[in-house]
């Protein structure tokens, strides 16, 4: 992939502030110009930043439908009525359910937990999933991470005797459900100040106001944040705000100590004995919750999540671990495929999206499959597979558009759709695939920019290896979590050479461990570039180039740092 390089020198004005920030907290002036470019400003913005208080969060009775949802779930357990806890089969709505499951049975035992089966019910609130309620006695439902457009359910579950409490973060229509209460910020009546958290956000608000309206100490509620952490990061919400405590907070909770199923999952990934960070939840922990979803029952996940002993964790993990090098198999060979679909389509290569759809894809992994061809084509990408007569499909999108809205425009072909603004689901009649398709790509032509279908590479700052402290890495840790709205830092050094010692690795030789030096200093950075073994050659001829990289720990060599290089360009080219 060609990356674009994008960055905007700092201003002279920027640069006074930044130096002036950078002596109030004693931080270098690289580092103050990064808060600056976050619209942190001021020194107490700057403390708020780094050290994010629980204390901090929002009072939850803000949300909409709060004190309805508190005080049903209150009747519920004084009337001793069975409760269930219905959440989506993904890492988001496994975490969710555990969260409220493992909170609430701390005070009440008539409750049990329910995950719809991906390939017999489908997304959201099934039918089977209300029959099951009726045929158990549940008299309440609070459903997490989907919800709020099962208008159709829901109203059937009330006709059986049951309520619905909804906690969802995704779009809803104009129409909502006859639920007794809808949390989600989303809803254009509500006022709440923060918008983006995630389905197992808005689960841990509904615990925090119950355990406020009940004199519960909130420290009961902060041994569950690393739900919270594990959910911010899968689903890829904004770490900003209200989610940047959660996520701070639920981080320091996975590393210091974790629930049962988490720490199972840590010890098979091999994960035990280092710092985690928000990267090891997305490629290790989440890929790992959700696959007995993808490939089996998402309950697995579930029952991991909330087991008490840890010697049944550890085998549940480890059976979630086979399901997700099965996972990585269908993965692997479903977008080797579609990458032969994209490349004999000579009509895809003018097109701003991409439509795909094969009857034997597996439900499953279309979602990954679709992200895959998003990263590497960087367009909108909808992947559609068969189930008996329809269509269901996931779709991902780039930066900046916003695939939902895109879904949206062709509702009149679609028998259900939900998501937000980078991802999606759809279902549809087969026979309508190739309409949508072509109305799908004719809305993306029409909205999206040139510069959304490009790889850009956004340059936080130009910096020398001389600049690349022990103390800089370590002020720079304080800047994490990292992820949507707070990316890791990118950095930029010019005029660099090999070593000497740079050579090429992998099993594949697909990777550059590189030994460098730049032109103003001595100094030898040890760095790795993952893909880029195409560029070795001009690595080795002696001449200049440029790198974009993020600074990272060396984890063969404690203390040390390594530079995990993002794009590598001849110094001429730039």
């Amino acid at each position: 992939m060609q990356f674009k390089w994008n960055y905007i020198p700092p201003t002279e004005t920027q640069d006074n502030a930044a130096k002036d920030l950078g002596e109030k907290l004693g931080i270098s002036t690289i580092l103050a110009s990064l808060l600056i470019r976050r619209g942190i400003t001021t020194e107490s913005a700057a403390k708020r930043f780094f050290r994010p208080q629980l204390a901090d969060l929002i009072n939850p009775f803000l949300m909409k439908d709060m004190d309805a949802a508190v005080d049903r779930l209150n009747d519920a357990m004084g009337h001793k009525e069975r409760i269930l806890v219905y959440g989506d089969y993904d890492v988001d709505g496994c975490t969710a359910v555990a969260l409220v499951y493992k909170f609430l049975r701390q005070f009440y035992s008539n409750i049990d937990y329910y995950i719809p089966d991906r390939y017999d019910e489908g997304y959201g609130v099934s039918k089977k999933g209300i029959d099951f309620a009726k045929e158990t006695g549940v008299k309440l439902i609070i459903i997490l991470d989907c919800g709020i457009k099962a208008i159709e359910e829901i109203t059937y579950a009330k006709e059986q005797g049951i309520d619905f409490i909804i906690c969802d973060h995704h779009v809803p229509d104009e129409e909502m459900p006859p639920a007794v209460a809808i949390l989600n910020p989303k809803r254009p009546d509500d006022t709440y100040p923060f918008k983006n958290l995630c389905g197992c956000g808005v689960g841990f608000k509904f615990m925090q106001a119950f355990a406020k309206n009940n004199n519960i100490p909130f420290s009961r509620l902060v041994p569950l944040l690393d739900f919270c952490a594990v959910s911010i990061a899968a689903d890829l919400v904004p770490v900003v705000d209200e989610n940047r405590i959660l996520a701070f907070h639920g981080l320091k909770q996975l590393n210091q100590n974790p629930s049962l199923g988490l720490k199972a999952i840590i010890d098979i990934c091999g994960l035990n004995g280092r710092e985690l960070s928000m990267s090891d939840i997305i490629f290790k922990i989440g890929p790992r919750i959700n696959a007995s979803g993808r490939m089996e029952n998402g309950k697995k996940s579930v029952d991991l999540l909330v087991e008490r002993e840890y010697s049944l964790a550890f085998d549940q993990a480890k059976h979630i671990d086979e399901y997700n090098e099965q996972r990585k198999d269908v993965d692997r060979q479903m977008t080797e495929e579609a990458n032969q679909i994209v490349a004999r389509l000579e009509s895809q290569k003018h097109q701003s999206s991409i439509v795909l759809y094969d009857e034997h894809w597996k439900k499953g992994v279309i979602g990954i499959v679709a992200s895959r061809l998003t990263e590497i084509y960087f367009r909108p990408t909808v992947v559609l597979t068969r189930d008996e007569n329809l269509a269901t499909g996931s779709a991902r999108s780039v930066a900046g558009f916003d695939v939902y809205a895109a879904i949206k425009s062709c509702r009149d072909l679609l028998l259900n759709f939900g998501g937000h603004t980078y991802a999606a689901g759809l279902t549809m009649k087969w026979a309508d695939v190739k309409e949508f398709r072509e109305r799908f790509q004719a809305y993306v032509e029409q909205h999206i920019e040139p510069e959304q279908r490009e790889a850009i590479l956004d340059i936080d700052a130009i910096i020398d290896f001389k600049d690349i402290t022990k103390k800089l890495h370590t002020d720079l840790k304080r800047f994490a979590p990292f992820g949507p709205g707070n990316p890791k830092p990118l950095f930029c050094t010019l005029d660099v050479y090999d070593f000497g010692t740079s050579k090429v690795v992998g099993r594949e030789q697909e990777h550059i461990k590189l030994e460098l030096v730049d032109s103003k200093s001595n100094n030898v950075m040890n760095g790795i570039a993952f893909g880029q073994s195409a560029s070795a050659r001009y690595i080795k001829s002696k001449r200049s180039f440029d790198i974009a990289y993020t600074i990272e720990d060396n984890v063969f060599k404690r203390g040390s740092v390594q530079l995990q290089i993002e794009d590598i360009r001849p110094t001429e080219d730039c």
